[in-house]
């Protein structure tokens, strides 16, 4: 990827408030370390619970199907829902919400991870369904696994955007989001988990004459702040 000049890296960042209350808007803007302290002491706990309840091997398998579910949360959320724009007005204010804002403003360090205020309740879903699950703590496991995903997910994703990494395996990771962004909005959903894209066809491709440049904005712009 080319450089930026100051302008263009001023305007990726410099993502409008969602609320006209200040109060409100500053819930929409999360720290990018956030998602690691909340979830990763949870996790912990789970293993530790899972581990005595179960011991050693039924944990890990565990621990290890809820990791590879998150992947396909990911995935099919990014595909499914981000990227879903409708054409009515709540529609896209949704989205714009959700997905649309970090499309436009992808070096705002403060959006580009999940609010908490989106990510507790998921998390409070993921632990009362895994729990349903056969078995003494195996549902524990598997929501550690989910949620150790999560701040894999979410602490790749700051790192393909904000660091240059050194390694080939994060020079491929940020390369392929960035395409992502800058060149094809339907292909690359897997931020963390890119062999999904494989299995289902939506593998980024870099086109020759490519510009590097965002892809324009769809529909009417950005939505009016609420609040």
């Amino acid at each position: 990827m080319t450089a930026e000049s100051p302008a263009r890296a001023e305007r990726l960042s410099a993502s409008p408030p969602l609320f006209d209350s200040p109060f409100l808007d500053r819930f929409t803007r999360v720290h990018p370390a956030l998602p690691a302290v909340l979830y990763g002491p949870a996790a912990a706990v789970l293993v530790g619970v899972s581990v005595h309840a179960s011991g050693w091997l039924t944990a890990v398998a565990a621990f290890v199907a809820g990791y590879l579910v998150w992947t396909l949360t990911e995935y099919w959320v990014h595909r499914l829902m981000f990227h879903w724009e409708p054409s009515c007005g709540w529609g896209r204010r949704v989205h714009w919400t959700l997905h649309g804002i970090h499309h436009e403003h992808p070096n705002d360090v403060r959006r580009v991870v999940m609010p908490p205020v989106v990510s507790l309740p998921v998390a409070a879903v993921a632990l009362a369904l895994f729990g349903l699950l056969p078995g003494r703590g195996a549902g524990h496991a598997v929501t550690a696994g989910f949620y150790t995903a999560y701040v894999v997910y979410e602490t790749v994703h700051y790192r393909v955007h904000h660091r240059r990494p050194s390694g080939r395996l994060g020079r491929t990771l940020r390369r392929r989001h960035l395409l992502h962004h800058f060149d094809d909005h339907e292909r690359g959903f897997g931020v963390s988990c890119p062999f999904w894209d494989h299995v289902f066809g939506t593998a980024p491709v870099s086109r020759p004459g490519r510009t590097g440049e965002p892809a324009p904005p769809r529909g009417d712009g950005p939505p009016r702040p609420a609040g």
